[in-house]
């Protein structure tokens, strides 16, 4: 099928999903987190394919890392669906009823948005995880992963399309769009009517073509610009740890510490253990200036170090001038997607979380706690860097709409 035709399937499957009841769509997860555990073996295998040719074709260790699908993966994808099935379902809930002047009972009840497309590069996992959190909120959902992936996905679709089958819904609301050209996606993105909501993940020249070319609602779930300030007075040995965890745990992943800011008052306390620390573990320091002289070891920072997504065991460093010097970094360098502070002042951690802009702000805590699982929604579909409707990791509810509900007994405008 051509990706219209794909499309339009998707559409009428939506209509389907969208009065399927919590029963329904939990079987269908049910079943999904089954055949993943059994299948996981094979979908790894199946990833070796897509991982050697990924290899070959000189993807970065970050790239391949984002691609990496082995069994251990697979069982933790199944144990995200089966927490996606465990979720209250969002769909028909409303919010507080109240009675206006006319006696009329009002309020507000969620509903799915519809078809929702996902445009992303390297992540398989994706797949499984968005195709979950659009079932259970009652949408539709059209996939078009990388080329790197291509064989991986595919076989996760089938997955996915089979356990939908034997609950007896719409197997058709899970589409896998064959990765090909530019061109395919610019189609893609203009499908207004058949689409409800496009979400790209990804590099930011995707996300760019993507947000230039779209006829249809975006959501950009943009670059990870995570910066880490260790305020003065923080106790070192927390600082050292957030900071190993931020930066070394999964350097490749969009919620990786990519910059780390200290205070002037302290940076000669804490940057010394901390250098010797972060080169011990293989990390390459680009240090500003003032930086510079208490990293031995670490490179002089280029002005275009400060505000770049790494994605690899590359941090920079910067000391600035106290909380007001850290506001004005991030402001300047961040990228609206995680921001974490260590401290031991209440008044600066309340400061911090009050005036940065961020779609998830961290007292005292790794910038890797911004996701999906880690923040009770059983999964992502992505981290949103847009502010409308969602910010932040988007769940079931960042997946449905509102519509005003009215009850009355017959009463009719007198104005």
């Amino acid at each position: 099928m051509n990706i219209r035709t794909q499309c339009e399937s998707a559409r009428a499957a939506a209509r389907r999903w969208a009065r399927a009841t919590t029963a329904e769509k939990n079987g269908a997860l049910e079943l999904i987190a089954q055949a993943l555990r059994v299948e996981a073996a094979a979908v790894a295998e199946t990833n070796r394919r897509d991982l050697e040719a990924g290899a070959a074709a000189g993807l970065t260790e970050a790239l391949l890392d984002r691609l990496r699908l082995d069994a251990a993966r697979v069982l933790e994808l199944a144990s995200a669906v089966e927490k996606i099935r465990t979720l209250p379902d969002p769909v028909g809930s409303r919010g507080a009823t109240r009675r206006s002047e006319a006696g009329l009972l009002i309020a507000r009840q969620r509903v799915p948005l519809g078809v929702i497309a996902m445009i992303y590069e390297a992540r398989p996992g994706v797949t499984v995880d968005a195709a979950a959190l659009c079932l259970k909120s009652g949408n539709a959902v059209v996939l078009r992963g990388g080329k790197e992936a291509r064989h991986t996905n595919e076989h996760l679709g089938r997955i996915l399309q089979r356990a939908i089958s034997e609950v007896g819904l719409a197997a058709d609301a899970v589409q896998i769009i064959a990765p090909g050209e530019r061109d395919e996606i610019r189609e893609l993105v203009s499908l207004t009517g058949l689409l409800d909501l496009v979400i790209p993940r990804g590099g930011t020249g995707l996300i760019r073509f993507v947000t230039e070319h779209a006829r249809v609602p975006v959501i950009q779930h943009y670059m990870g610009v995570c910066h880490l300030f260790l305020d003065r007075g923080c106790d070192a040995e927390m600082a050292l740890a957030l900071t190993l965890n931020g930066k070394v745990s999964r350097p490749g992943v969009c919620n990786a510490l990519e910059c780390l800011l200290v205070d002037a008052v302290d940076a000669e306390r804490l940057l010394p253990p901390l250098g010797a620390a972060l080169l011990d573990a293989g990390v390459e320091l680009r240090a500003c200036e003032r930086s510079h002289a208490l990293l031995p070891g670490a490179h002089r920072a280029e002005e275009s170090d400060f505000g770049a997504e790494f994605l690899a065991k590359i941090l920079a460093v910067r000391v600035v001038d106290g909380l007001e010097g850290a506001l004005e970094h991030i402001a300047r360098f961040g990228s609206g997607h995680t921001e974490a502070i260590c401290t031991d002042s209440h008044h600066r951690a309340q400061r911090f979380l009050r005036e940065v802009d961020a779609s998830c702000v961290l007292v005292n805590a790794s910038t890797r706690f911004n996701d999906g699982g880690q923040l009770g929604l059983g999964a992502e579909i992505g981290i949103s860097t847009s502010k409308l409707h969602a910010y932040g990791p988007m769940g079931l509810e960042s997946l449905t709409s509102e519509k005003w509900v009215v009850l009355g007994e017959g009463q009719i405008r007198t104005s």
